[in-house]
């Protein structure tokens, strides 16, 4: 018989984070969904930092969406700026408030104090076998993936060592592989 993964483990390890998230917000007088917006957009690279890209990674309606970025736009965490090529295109970049609110308060310590003591080879396990598990889960129920450039079928590594999106035909910086991105495929 095949063994499963424990709910009530992955559920009760979900609450503890978020109770610790939500406190640490409070201190900020954000709200989830807006850190969650800002946490997105601190980690997804260029294709995907559009109000879209951050409907679809938090799965919350446009609506929600649009009050949660005017509310960031507004305490001057997050600024719209225009697509230098597609003026209909709006992305959204981090100011260095946001840059260090994030800073701030990930990672979350209760993470921290949680790892110490374990081995880096079992962190390194966990940490892929959570990945695993969400992408099982994502392709499960089709839903976008947002994983990394580094891990995608369309980037490729050029000779001058950086890389190259097959998708979008444009060439890639080192940095922008460790980016999330919305059309990720694997």
């Amino acid at each position: 018989m095949k063994t499963l993964i424990d709910h009530q483990t992955l559920e009760r390890l979900g609450s503890l984070l978020r109770n610790e998230t939500r406190q640490q917000l409070s201190e900020h007088g954000l709200q989830p969904v807006q850190f969650e917006a800002l946490h997105y957009l601190s980690v997804c690279n260029r294709y995907s930092d559009t109000p879209m890209g951050v409907t679809e990674f938090l799965g919350q309606t446009k609506g929600t969406v649009s009050q949660t970025l005017k509310v960031l736009e507004k305490r001057e965490l997050i600024q719209k700026c225009p697509d230098e090529h597609d003026k209909r295109v709006t992305h959204l970049k981090m100011t260095n408030e946001g840059v260090q609110l994030i800073a701030d308060i990930l990672p979350l310590s209760l993470i921290q104090q949680a790892s110490d003591g374990i081995e880096e080879q079992d962190i390194a396990t966990i940490n892929t076998t959570l990945q695993s598990l969400l992408s099982r889960f994502q392709q499960a129920n089709n839903f976008r993936r947002f994983g990394m450039c580094e891990r995608c079928v369309h980037n490729s590594q050029l000779d001058n060592g950086h890389y190259f999106c097959g998708l979008t035909k444009e060439e890639l910086q080192p940095f922008e592989v460790k980016k999330i991105c919305r059309e990720h495929e694997s």
